[in-house]
């Protein structure tokens, strides 16, 4: 579309260190387009660049047909919200959306002031300070406070990081209904899995200033390219496997002396050397002698460890070969979880599988790719 926001090779430098690494991507216009990664990925910066505070050492960074590489900040139809506010404290509510408009000599502010306070739900707000408000609360008029400037694209740099996890939810579904509401593109950068796929229409994964892989949520989720993607967001179970041959639209595997399989349509890799991956959620657990569907992918082993966490169980089990596998087990009925010790077949069906390439430089092992043992990745 006309309005794009679209980033060409861009390449940034801090002396001998790359922070952002001949990044190209394009963020269509009216999107809610999140950048994800770990600290020190490239995201912040790739968004500062962006803002116009930092220049990109090559590359280009274009808007619709603008060019704004080098087009100083306030020049720029952006605007940031940042994870600190930076809201006046000497300026009540309403002054302090009003501040862009009246420095740019606009009339009729009063209006656009009840529009926005209207917009963030906090309409009888406008006379308090900053201080008279909960952190929910001055987040929402920060956003007010951008969105009054009507940029095209507005910069969210981790905007609810500072906020209690209930109220960071219910800030989430604020941001997207009001991004929903005024059309405009938001480019959110976090480190938060859950918050980029609960709001973004796209995310794009970033690792040592690279775009890993991107699309919509379920897209990324369901069927990762690479191990660091597997578990960055969420958990995955990655095996060492060999592919042994394809039949009906199958993959057949070789793992530690097992069979496996998966459908062709879920590789990455569909010969020699290949991760078989699996979501812990998808996997079950049956004790030894219990039936399992014949057709589905099956690794015995004894549990090692449980962590209850309300609406699910996470058991790690302990396989033949040594590798612990996490299974995440709904608790849907009443009864204690399984206890360390017990042995169990763990089992799925095989179109839950994914298959991603193994380099040759890549061991047999995949705990270089774990997210900690009964946590979420950062």
């Amino acid at each position: 579309m006309a309005d794009d926001l679209v980033l060409e090779n861009v390449t940034k430098r801090f002396g001998a260190m790359v922070a952002v690494d001949d990044l190209s991507v394009t963020v269509p216009q009216g999107s809610f387009f999140a950048l994800l990664g770990a600290s020190g990925c490239g995201k912040t910066t790739t968004l500062r660049m962006v803002a116009g505070l930092e220049e990109p050492t090559a590359g280009t960074i274009r808007l619709g047909d603008k060019d704004i590489t080098h087009l100083r900040p306030y020049r720029r139809p952006v605007n940031t919200v940042f994870q600190s506010y930076a809201l006046f404290p000497h300026l009540n509510i309403e002054d302090n959306i009003a501040f862009g408009p009246r420095q740019r000599g606009e009339r009729d502010v009063a209006k656009k002031v009840a529009d926005m306070l209207e917009l963030v739900q906090l309409p009888a707000f406008g006379k308090r300070k900053p201080a008279q408000l909960s952190g929910g609360q001055q987040q929402r008029i920060a956003l007010a406070r951008a969105l009054v400037n009507e940029p095209q694209v507005l910069l969210l740099d981790e905007p609810l990081g500072a906020l209690d996890l209930k109220l960071r939810r219910q800030m989430q579904i604020e941001l997207k209904r009001i991004q929903t509401e005024v059309g405009i593109t938001f480019l959110h950068v976090t480190h938060d899995q859950d918050e980029a796929m609960w709001m973004a229409d796209t995310v794009a994964v970033m690792n040592h200033g690279r775009i890993e892989q991107l699309g919509a949520p379920s897209e990324i989720y369901e069927f990762p390219a690479s191990p660091f993607v597997a578990n960055f967001l969420g958990q995955s179970n990655l095996f060492a496997a060999e592919v042994s041959g394809t039949s009906d639209g199958d993959i057949h595997l070789a793992a530690y002396g097992e069979r496996f399989a998966a459908p062709v349509a879920r590789a990455h890799s569909a010969d020699g050397r290949v991760w078989l991956g699996v979501r812990p959620e998808k996997v079950r657990l049956a004790m030894p002698g219990e039936e399992v569907p014949a057709a589905h992918n099956r690794v015995r082993g004894v549990l090692t460890d449980t962590c209850y966490a309300g609406v699910s169980t996470e058991y790690l089990l302990k396989t033949p070969w040594g590798q612990e596998m996490s299974v995440f087990s709904a608790n849907a009925a009443a009864g204690e979880p399984l206890a360390p010790g017990t042995e169990v077949v763990a089992h799925w069906y095989p179109p839950h599988s994914f298959v991603l390439d193994r380099p040759a430089g890549e061991g047999d092992e995949a705990t270089q790719y774990s997210a900690d043992p009964l946590g979420v990745a950062p």
